[in-house]
Parts: C-alpha cells; structure tokens; sequence
C-alpha cells in the first residue's frame, strides 16, 4: 500500500474519529491508526482500508456485518446514519408525523445500544419510537407492527451469523421485510445524511415514544398458543434456543398449549453474544445441536427443537433406526404444509425457488394454489390469501395473518401437535414423511454450501459456471439452464443458476445474501408407483451424489 494510500485512509478515520458517539470504537480505531503510522503493522493497514475503502451496502436485508469502527462495520455511527435516512424516507413517502415505528433487538454485542440509538432518531424526526422492552425474538417485532399500527419497524439481530456480527432489519407497515424500490429509495436518504451532529436526536418518553411494558410480549404469546387446535398433548421434547432470546416465548407457548414444559439444555438457555458452546449459532451447522440431542438421548424425548438465536428458524431432531437426526428443512415443510392441507387450510402455498419442489406438488393435489419466489421471506411473506410459506433454510409462517414473516416460535408449536398426534396414532415424523413419499413421490434435497473467507471465490465460481455451463450433472442431461440475473416471467433477476435434467433433478446455485457463503441446492425426485421407498432412497441417495460431485467440479469449488 502506497504512502498516499495510507495518508487518505488515516485522514478518513481521524473523521470518523470526531464524528463517533462511542468510546469502545472510538479507543479501537486510535490504537490502528498508532499501529499503521508507526509503519511496521501491515495488518493494520489492511484493516484500515477494510474499514474505510467501503460502506456496508443498504439492501433488502438491510445491514449486517462485522461490528466495529468504520463505514464498512457495525456500529453507532452506522446505525444512527441508518434510522435517519429510514426515518426521512418514512416520512418522504407520506408517514405522518407522530406515526409509531417500532424497534426490537436480539441479545447480540450492542443491540441493545443500537435500537436506542434507533429510537432516538426517530423521535427526533418526529416520528414515535415504541420500543420492545427486552431482548426478544423477531417475529415479536415482526408482529408488534401489525399489532400497533406501525409505519415501520426495526429488528436489531444478525440472526445466526457469528458473535462478532450485527444486524439490521427493516419492515414496512405491512409487517413484512423491505423489498425493492424500497432498499434503494432508503439507501438514497442514508447518503444524503449529512454529518452525524445535524441528525436529531430526542431521549425516550419526551415527544410520546416510550419503551413498551411486556403487554405486546403477553399478546403475541397468547396469539401463537391460540393457534393450537385440540388434541393430543403427550410428547417428551428437549428445547434449545442456542444462547439466544427464544427460551424467553417458546416454553411459555408450548405450555399455554397444553403441553409439559420442555427440558432445555442448560448451557445454551440464557442469552450469551458469544455463543460459547457452538462453532456458529445456527441450528443446520455441523454440531449445533449435539448438547440437545444428548439429552434427548438421556431423557428418552420424543423430539428436539432448536431455535436460531432470535427464534425466527425452527429446527427439529427425530430418533431412529440409526440414531437421532435433524430433519432437513424441507421435510419439515412438507410436514407443516400436510398439517394445513389435511386440516382443509385453503389459500396460497409458497416457497422459494432454492426450496423442494415437493409442495407445488402437495398444493396441486390438494387443489390449492401455489406460488414461488424469490429466495427470502420479505417475497414470501407479502404474497396475498398466503396460508403457509417456508424455506428450506428453516424458516415457516404459520399464521400470515398476524405475523407475515418466519416465525420459530409458532412453527414450533404446530410441528409439536404434529409430533404428538403421530405417537399417539402410534407413528412417528418418519412415518408422516414416508406417507407424504408414497403419495406424491420421493423428493430428496441436499446442499453444498462452501463458506469462504475471499468473496472473490465465490465470483469465481458464478463466472466459471456462466462461461462454461455443465452439460451433464449427476450423469444425466441439462435440459434447461437458466441464468437468474436476467430475470424469468415469474420472478425478478437475482444472482443464481437454475439447471434442470433428464431424470427430473434440480440444481441452484447462488451466493448467500446474508454469510460469505457459495451455496447449490440439489434435488432429485423419485416416483414411488411400486412403493419400495428404500429403493427410492437409494436411487435418490446415488443422484444427489453425482449432482453434488458435478456442480462441485464445474464450479471449482469443493
């Protein structure tokens, strides 16, 4: 890096310097600027320009990254630049003054200082911050919108990404996730902020906005227990909201539900930022809930569920012949959607495009109408007469109606009554899976997903698979390959490739919006006229081996 480098980069920070409200930031940027004056530390001034040659872009997932000092990090001046444009852009597009907008928050490092900050700005432009008084689980804030005649609200969470992250999520008054033109028109009024001293600001309960007593907690508890129908309630099962804030809703639900509380690991109850016992604090990585499973195992349970640290995914484990195992998302899609069609559920089933095709199918013969989106819950939760909605990546709406998001809690519930009516019809999950199989055909999905530490892996990849698309995948023939960034008839552009085969399999591949992560999701479907399933299952198992070993190879990742 040149000496003129440098000079610009020092010249930002010390900016920045004088701009930042907090002084955990403010002591960490000075020691990098000490250590890359002093001209020995190389890796300070890669850090330095890490921090400030970029910003974090403002998207439909609103923000998320690391936290720290800088533009391109999380912290206070990022935040308090953030709700100023939101609120300008609130107020721009007809948001009377004195609208409510609420604001919640996750346990995670800062979330609490940040949603504060976010509180403040909005009572300074005029607008009436009610904030959640707690750390509480997204689909409260999510349902709280809807609940107090929001204009907008604010959720605080990076979900399941790793401890030294943060997040910030944005919803409109419709109660769902923003989606275009909306990032880019609150994008817009982030860049004109001006410097962070004109930004108002205005303490907490003196122009009405004030922090919400736990009424708005009581309400969305009792609302997801009334989903509950009448039936069996006799089911063992083994809780962990892994160090996040969903021990603080789904106990209380399951029991107002009729159920018995459940055994929660230990370790993983309280909220901790740091997420001591797991590699990273999402239920679909390797190990995450290995802690639940044990004592399932010593408990004799029935079943395990496991919430993502802001308890908007829901995971469940099953025993069986070889052992306890986590069911993949879609197999617990497919178990909620069959819940709802059997239960006579009528409205739009939906989905995202990287998820089993299996409920276009299940829909269609049910004589329901399906539909399908793009990758995220701000597409599926905004569809109209939506019934039920899910992601293979754990996410599920239950209940569109009072929160138009995914929801770990309410999922969790219904998946529970589930369990319980199968044992005690003397069936399993596994048993309810198989029927679904026989009925509509085996639909088997698997992913690879490749976390990388150099984006540019992952560029790599999307380009090598533009120019030199793979003829065949999993020995069969690409009869269609479809390039996702031109956009279809059916859905806006987005970064992916589709590829269909011969045999009817399915491979998608895209970056992950939210991780550094290059993901391809795999599916083979399998009929099963003869009803031999464990031939399905082989014939299945075989596919998806060669789909994941040819889209590895031709994109040249492993």
């Amino acid at each position: 890096m040149t000496t003129p480098d440098i000079d610009v980069l020092i010249s930002r920070a010390r900016a920045w310097l004088k701009e930042d409200p907090d002084e955990r930031t403010r002591e960490e940027l000075s020691g990098i600027i000490a250590a890359v004056e002093d001209g020995l530390d190389e890796e300070a001034a890669a850090d330095l320009a890490d921090r400030f040659r970029g910003t974090l872009e403002f998207g439909t997932a609103g923000l998320r990254g690391a936290l720290g000092a800088g533009p391109n990090r999380m912290n206070r001046v990022v935040v308090i630049r953030a709700a100023a444009g939101l609120a300008a852009y609130l107020l721009a597009e007809g948001t009377e003054p004195g609208t409510p907008v609420v604001i919640g928050y996750d346990a995670r490092h800062n979330s609490d200082v940040f949603a504060r900050d976010t509180a403040e700005v909005m009572a300074g432009a005029g607008l009436k911050p009610l904030l959640l008084p707690r750390p509480l689980p997204t689909p409260l804030l999510a349902f709280a919108i809807r609940e107090l005649g929001c204009a907008a609200g604010v959720m605080v969470t990076a979900s399941h990404n790793p401890p030294q992250d943060n997040g910030y999520k944005v919803y409109l008054g419709d109660g769902s996730q923003i989606v275009p033109p909306a990032d880019s028109g609150i994008a817009a009024r982030i860049d004109a902020v001006g410097a962070l001293a004109s930004v108002p600001r205005v303490p907490l309960g003196t122009t009405g906005g004030r922090v919400l007593d736990e009424g708005i907690v009581d309400a969305y508890l009792d609302t997801v227990a009334g989903i509950a129908g009448d039936g069996p309630r006799d089911l063992a099962i083994v809780y962990t909201p892994l160090h996040g804030v969903g021990a603080s809703a789904l106990p209380s639900v399951l029991e107002t539900a009729g159920f018995d509380a459940p055994a929660i690991v230990t370790e993983q109850e309280q909220p901790d930022p740091e997420f001591p016992t797991v590699a990273f604090p999402n239920p679909e990585e390797p190990g995450a809930i290995d802690r639940a499973i044990a004592l399932a195992e010593a408990t004799d349970a029935d079943l395990v569920v496991a919430n993502d640290p802001d308890a908007d995914r829901c995971a469940l484990a099953v025993p069986g012949p070889d052992g306890w195992a986590m069911l993949r998302g879609d197999e617990v899609g497919a178990l909620l959607a069959d819940h709802l069609l059997r239960a006579g559920r009528a409205g739009v089933y939906a989905t995202s495009i990287v998820s089993s095709s299996l409920l276009g199918t299940m829909a269609r013969a049910a004589g329901q109408p399906y539909a399908e989106t793009l990758t995220g819950f701000k597409w599926i939760g905004r569809l109209p007469d939506l019934v039920f909605g899910y992601e293979e990546a754990l996410g599920y709406c239950v209940d569109p109606v009072h929160v138009a998001d995914k929801d770990g809690v309410s999922a969790a519930l219904v998946l529970c009554e589930i369990a319980a009516e199968a044992k005690a019809a003397g069936r399993s999950l596994r048993d309810l899976l198989d029927d679904i199989a026989l009925a509509h055909g085996l639909h088997a999905t698997d992913q690879l997903s490749v976390r990388v530490t150099d984006l540019s892996v992952i560029a790599d990849a999307m380009e090598r698979l533009r120019t030199a698309p793979p003829a065949t995948l999993g020995g069969s023939a690409v009869t269609a390959a479809d390039d996702l960034s031109q956009g279809t008839p059916d859905l806006p552009p987005t970064d992916g490739l589709r590829y269909r085969t011969a045999d009817g399999s399915r491979v998608i591949v895209r970056p992950s919006g939210t991780e550094p992560k290059l993901k391809c999701y795999l599916e083979a479907v399998v009929p099963v006229g003869d009803g031999d399933l464990a031939a399905a299952r082989a014939t299945a198992a075989e596919r998806l081996a060669g789909l994941r070993a040819d889209i590895a190879a031709a994109a040249g990742i492993s």
